[in-house]
């Protein structure tokens, strides 16, 4: 039980962090192992929006659904269940679990020249893919663990954390649906026989940039990050402290979305022409001046 002293945390938190811990790493060899025999490496994108909602409900149940424990577990499925349904509209699940749409950036990842030969992939796979992603999820839920056992009864601070989190989750929500709806029609233009440069604007431009996609190069980016920082208040609420161990979760989560957001803008500007003219007059993140005038 002394595993986690370092940390201050109490027998029930500890106890409750062993499990968190083993089910991450069941997770992380599973999408490890079926992700290298079956060629499809998305296997912890279809698991990064169910993880969390597992970890907060142990939490709860482990809390003896404490108020606040409850109302974390309850956002967080609702935050996975939005994301679940928008990944599905991709074709990322299957009654075959392990096939599916698998994410665009691994097919180019595996073909570069770093990682040849197949070896190279398949450490990078287990390491970053199936290990570190697993556990960074795991970090961003943990703000439940430093919540638990807390003297410090619901109030107005727990408050504006959910009501902080539950906006971001229909900030991320619309955008995710504007997106869709936009690549969909493109796409849809595009099957019937028409080139990129034949449709009407903006589809022709190949990339979106209407309603929140006009202001900001990633507004469904920018809602995911602050909906773990938005996560994290909870644990001052509880009186962890402004600044506790929990913050690294979201430190992580939002270093890991600039690298992800780089190379999307990298493969987008090898495709069409105009995005690096987006990049200049549109901010990534914040929203800012429109691109449109």
């Amino acid at each position: 039980m002394e595993t986690f002293a370092f940390l201050g945390l109490s027998a029930l938190q500890t106890e409750t962090l062993n499990i968190l811990l083993i089910i991450a790493a069941c997770s992380a060899a599973y999408c490890f192992i079926v992700g290298e025999i079956t060629r499809n490496n998305s296997q912890m994108d279809k698991l990064w929006s169910i993880l969390p909602a597992i970890y907060t409900w142990v939490v709860a149940v482990k809390g003896g659904f404490d108020a606040r424990l409850v109302l974390m577990a309850v956002l967080a499925t609702a935050w996975g269940a939005r994301l679940t349904f928008n990944f599905a509209l991709k074709g990322a699940y299957s009654w075959k679990f392990w096939s599916g749409e698998e994410d665009y950036r691994w097919p180019w990842l595996r073909k570069r020249p770093e990682f040849q030969p197949y070896w190279k992939w398949v450490l990078f796979d287990f390491l970053f893919i199936s290990i570190y992603q697993n556990f960074l999820v795991l970090l961003t839920t943990l703000p439940a663990v430093a919540a638990m056992g807390s003297a410090r009864p619901f109030g107005w601070q727990d408050v504006i954390a959910a009501i902080l989190m539950a906006w971001f989750i229909g900030y991320e929500a619309t955008a995710d649906m504007q997106q869709w709806r936009f690549q969909s029609t493109k796409w849809a233009m595009i099957k019937e026989g028409k080139k990129l440069e034949e449709l009407p604007a903006p589809y022709n431009k190949g990339f979106n940039t209407t309603g929140l996609w006009n202001v900001s190069r990633h507004p469904n980016y920018l809602g995911e990050q602050c909906i773990w920082v938005s996560f994290y208040l909870f644990s001052i609420a509880a009186g962890a402290g402004v600044l506790n161990w929990t913050i690294c979760g979201a430190v992580l989560l939002i270093l890991l979305f600039m690298g992800s957001s780089w190379l999307g803008e990298y493969l987008s500007k090898s495709k069409y022409p105009e995005y690096e003219n987006y990049i200049k007059k549109v901010n990534r993140y914040f929203p800012g001046r429109p691109y449109n005038k």
